[in-house]
């Protein structure tokens, strides 16, 4: 009794009182302690029963692995299912659902499906078993294993109680099959609330409203009272649906025939207005419900104390504020969930990982990954995710590796992130690993998602050819996919070859999307075709119904500013009816900067100081355009300002992939152990070069901290010397640099690809160059 009230030290001073205390008595209080969170002390609770000589049944191994299913600690849950097993404990139908139900509490699918198929060669599932495992079904949108599930109890005799009737409603409902579920309705002869709520979210999720409420008016003529569930539904669409007014009406109505609005109620009004966009509303309805007085602005002043968040709440905001990038206020959530004791939810924790990561900030984004114990896949993509981002992939490529080693395989996101960081490195072998895998476990074609990915490794690996073999083996050919092989080869400057793929595009009848015509106007300025992209531009609305949006009229800023048509440039953007970004404003001043164009560009300055007032790079355009026009005071001055301003130059760095390590070399860091040796082997090759009537520039003062930050730092030379040191002859150098090339470097390696006779590839996160027998792929234009 005492357990069942959640009165823990009751029951434990109940046990003390017993004069002899049987299996059942410690079942009881170790069960006491597993529903109230208390893993540790329940499971010392069952060492010590075994030590004072009784033996636990099968019903309190069954406790105790329910305990942890059900908090989430699976790992654990399956060891002592195994430990049951080993010990002489047969488990019965009952222990296997244990398991089935905590892998499906914790939205674990895959491996509840896995316990399922075991659990069958052993035993037959019953009425508990199905209904426990078609959750899972409905996850994994198994309709085919839902449906062989349905055949089982009606095969086998099970009644269709409403247990087993809702989770098929639901099921068939989720996987887009209403009619199954309307059938499985009329199928249920004793009807509960639970059932009449699984049918009328069957409508809403169908969109038919008008059936919903019909079914609402139904279920009361039926003698059934619709009960806090049947109103979450309806203020879910209605909030999903951006209509806020009809979802606050829904919560006055529910206060006013007694049932009170709890937790869940509030998380589908939040998450609902932040699908529909309407965050400013989400936020509102947020703080709303800590505090209950508040909703009395809102007509639905809540009864009693305010509504508790609980770990979807804090999840639901946390994304909300990760798309905001609103990294101040996403603090103090995450100091509320801390104080909350909700920082343990693994949901939570992930989306804490995923908000840092996405604001840049992270080193923080590390802190609180390392700080979750019971790390799963979306974690660990969350940290992945987040080092990709901010451009240290060769992190995010060793943490992939300490994924594996912990026993965690990677799913299809996963995958994803590793392929795109190996190509932002130039990852090759990692990459090719990375495609064999794939290969493995999708033997009959892998998805469209992972063939973009592979498609984007390869193209920025220099591997167009291996990029076109992926696309034209991918069968099922997505607008996606497409997009993927065209930016490969704009990436090797070969825009011929991606208008011909648009011409493709259109004569298979695929409906181009954004991006098409982002890569399309890319490859016109590649070529210089003003004309060209102009007629792209205009058809995009007229011809595809496409709206252009601000990244479109920054490619077109980009292709009429490097024409040097500056004024005509400036001229559009006043035009245009969006609101101009820094990145718009960013390539007007850096079209300024080639074109020396000092009035211009500090307008366009000025606009990006107001709209990114600590992005340094603004700073190191209009200071660079300054030092074009001899400004040397006004440049000195704009550096001073930055200092004041405490703006700091993200450290320039290049990356030599080599075997499965990278070799990381920083500017202003000397501590490589073969940095000696690769500055001999600079000094040779500055010899060699001056003895060609080629003066290079010397590295060596770079590798002093205190070198101008808004300089190149020629990190790539010192990555390219350490490259002839360490790869074979005849294998290719493959760099990535987070800043643009010098044009002293881009001679100097230009040079280095001839006298030394080696291929070279620099991706430099503006343009991708291959350096062969003294060539650029890029035309020197970059």
């Amino acid at each position: 009794m005492y357990a069942a009230l959640g009165d823990v030290a009751a029951a434990r001073a109940a046990f003390a009182c017993l004069p002899e205390r049987d299996v059942v008595a410690w079942t009881a209080l170790v069960g006491a302690y597993a529903d109230a969170g208390e893993l540790g002390e329940a499971f010392e609770l069952f060492e010590t029963m075994q030590e004072s000589g009784v033996r636990p049944d099968v019903i309190s191994w069954n406790t105790l692995v329910s305990g942890f299913a059900r908090n989430g600690d699976l790992r654990a849950a399956l060891h002592l299912f195994d430990e049951m097993r080993l010990r002489g404990v047969k488990p019965g139908v009952n222990s296997w659902n244990c398991i089935i139900s905590g892998c499906v509490q914790n939205a674990r699918y895959d491996e509840a499906l896995s316990i399922f198929c075991e659990m069958c060669e052993s035993e037959s599932p019953d009425a508990v078993t199905v209904a426990s495992i078609l959750p899972a079904c409905t996850g994994l949108m198994a309709l085919g294993i839902g449906k062989q599930l349905h055949s089982y109890v009606i095969r086998c005799g099970i009644k269709l109680n409403v247990y087993i009737g809702s989770s098929l409603i639901g099921m068939y409902s989720e996987c887009g099959e209403f009619g199954y579920a309307r059938s499985v309705f009329a199928a249920i002869e004793e009807k509960n609330a639970t059932v009449w709520n699984e049918l009328i979210r069957s409508y809403i999720n169908e969109e038919r409203m008008n059936e919903a409420w019909e079914a609402f008016r139904l279920m009361k003529e039926n003698g059934l009272q619709p009960d806090t569930i049947t109103y979450n539904s309806f203020i879910a669409a209605y909030a999903r649906a951006g209509q806020k007014e009809q979802a606050y009406t829904l919560l006055s109505n529910m206060v006013e025939i007694g049932l009170k609005p709890n937790v869940v109620s509030m998380n589908a009004l939040i998450s609902g207005l932040h699908h529909h966009g309407r965050h400013a509303d989400a936020l509102e309805a947020f703080r709303y419900m800590q505090v209950s007085s508040d909703g009395e602005a809102k007509g639905w002043a809540l009864p009693g104390n305010s509504i508790q968040p609980n770990g979807t709440t804090i999840t639901s905001v946390l994304s909300l504020l990760t798309d905001l990038r609103l990294d101040r206020l996403g603090k103090e959530v995450h100091c509320y969930a801390f104080r909350s004791g909700l920082i343990s939810n693994i949901f939570v924790s992930s989306k804490l990982v995923d908000l840092y990561g996405k604001t840049g900030d992270v080193g923080t984004a590390d802190k609180v990954f390392r700080r979750i114990s019971n790390k799963n896949v979306v974690t660990w993509n969350s940290i992945l995710a987040s080092y990709r981002q901010n451009r240290k992939p060769e992190i995010a490529l060793k943490l992939f590796h300490e994924m594996i080693k912990s026993n965690l395989l990677p799913n299809l996101v996963t995958l994803q992130i590793a392929l795109l960081s190996s190509g932002m490195t130039m990852a090759l072998q990692h990459g090719r690993e990375l495609h064999g895998y794939i290969r493995k476990n999708w033997p009959d074609g892998y998805p469209t998602a992972l063939a973009s990915a592979l498609i984007d490794m390869y193209g920025k690996c220099g591997k167009i050819e291996d990029a076109r073999l992926v696309f034209e083996c991918t069968d099922e050919k997505d607008i996606a996919t497409w997009n993927a092989i065209m930016s490969a080869y704009l990436l090797h400057r070969i825009p011929g070859e991606v208008k011909k793929l648009f011409k493709y595009i259109e004569q298979s009848g695929i409906q181009p999307d954004p991006v098409t015509f982002i890569i399309l106007l890319s490859a016109c300025k590649q070529e210089g075709s003003m004309e060209e992209a102009r007629r792209y531009f205009y058809s995009m609305e007229d011809v595809y119904g496409i709206q252009p949006t601000l990244k479109h009229y920054t490619c077109m800023v980009d292709i009429m500013g490097t024409a040097g048509l500056l004024e005509e440039s400036l001229e559009l953007i006043q035009k245009m009816q969006l609101e101009p970004d820094g990145c718009l404003w960013s390539i007007l001043l850096k079209a300024c900067k080639l074109h020396s164009n000092l009035e211009i560009g500090e307008k366009a300055a000025k606009a990006l100081f107001e709209l990114e007032p600590n992005n340094t790079s603004n700073y190191m355009s209009l200071s660079n355009i300054y030092a074009d026009n001899g400004l040397w005071e006004s440049t000195e001055a704009l550096r001073v300002a930055m200092t004041e301003q405490g703006l700091n130059v993200e450290r320039q760095c290049s990356r030599l992939y080599l075997g499965t390590d990278v070799h990381t070399f920083e500017a202003g860091d000397s501590s490589h152990p073969a940095f000696e040796k690769i500055l001999s082997t600079w000094n040779d090759l500055s010899d060699r070069m001056e003895q060609s009537g080629y003066p290079p520039q010397d590295i060596e003062p770079y590798s002093n901290a205190e070198a101008d930050p808004l300089s190149c730092q020629h990190t790539e030379r010192i990555a390219l010397c350490y490259g002839l040191i360490s790869v074979r002859v005849h294998d290719p150098i493959r760099i990535s640099k987070n800043f643009r090339m010098c044009m002293e470097c881009h001679s100097s390696i230009k040079f280095i690809s001839r006298d030394m006779n080696r291929e070279i590839f620099v991706s430099d996160g503006c343009t991708y160059h291959h350096f062969q027998n003294g060539a650029c792929s890029c035309g020197d234009m970059w």
